[in-house]
């Protein structure tokens, strides 16, 4: 939801109108018509045909024979730019991809982007549970998963309440932590452990610990690893996957390294 408040005095309508428009698209797999799609964004259909005929002849919608858009493979393009962009340096994510292997866990790398954790890149791992919310720029549940609290664990205690309380702090499940004074504990815990953990608090029987890989003054600089197994090998496994886990990190901070 956007804050008309936060709204810039130079606002480009049409331009805002446009990504409404392919926002709207994007969320209908099935397709819109035109004039479905000025329904929903609250335009005139007039003003939503010049706009849809633009977004097709740059490639961002694509119509179908019975008149219905839906999303472009531009957009597919760009993800993908996104992703490589995220990633950071081709060593890093060799560095990801060779853990996955190994170990046979997802491994993940997140950071703040925007003042926001996000989860940046993903290797997927044959012996961790499919999650499919886990992929390039999912922003939730930082409370819920060891990846948004090792990043967390980076703010002060006044820069978390502010971010707990901006975004909320959602029980995905009965194991969610939800007050900030338990989870104030949990951090706690997880620095002396010197890796922080969860285990059924973002899916239920899937546990996820996590290690700074760069500490920085800039927020937006710092990035964590993280990976993904069945919870009843961490209980068993705790101690190994830490080694693991900072091995795998300082080879993703030298390739970080390597590219500045």
């Amino acid at each position: 939801m956007r804050d008309p408040l936060a709204e810039p005095s130079d606002l480009i309508r049409s331009v805002s109108r446009a990504l409404r428009v392919l926002e709207s698209v994007g969320r209908a797999p099935k397709g819109l018509t035109v004039k479905q799609i000025a329904r929903r964004c609250e335009l005139t259909v007039a003003t939503t045909y010049h706009l849809v005929r633009t977004l097709a002849y740059e490639g961002y919608v694509i119509r179908r024979e019975d008149g219905t858009y839906i999303v472009g493979l531009e957009v597919a393009d760009r993800y993908r730019e996104l992703v490589t962009a995220f990633r950071g340096p081709p060593a890093v994510g060799e560095t990801l991809r060779r853990a996955a292997l190994d170990t046979g866990y997802s491994h993940y790398l997140g950071r703040f982007v925007g003042g926001q954790v996000a989860l940046t890149a993903v290797a997927e791992g044959h012996r961790s549970p499919y999650l499919e919310d886990l992929v390039p720029g999912f922003d939730e549940g930082a409370h819920a998963t060891a990846l948004g609290k090792s990043l967390l664990a980076t703010l002060t205690t006044d820069q978390r309440y502010r971010y707990l309380r901006e975004y909320g702090m959602r029980p995905f499940t009965t194991a969610t932590l939800t007050t900030t004074e338990t989870f104030e504990a949990d951090l706690a815990a997880g620095d002396r452990r010197g890796m922080q953990l969860e285990m059924g608090q973002f899916r239920q029987g899937v546990a996820c610990a996590a290690v700074l890989v760069a500490p920085d003054k800039d927020m937006e600089r710092r990035v964590v690893l993280a990976c993904a197994l069945p919870a009843s090998e961490m209980m068993t496994s705790a101690r190994v996957v830490r080694a693991k886990l900072l091995t795998v990190a300082r080879s993703v901070a030298d390739g970080i390294a390597s590219d500045n």
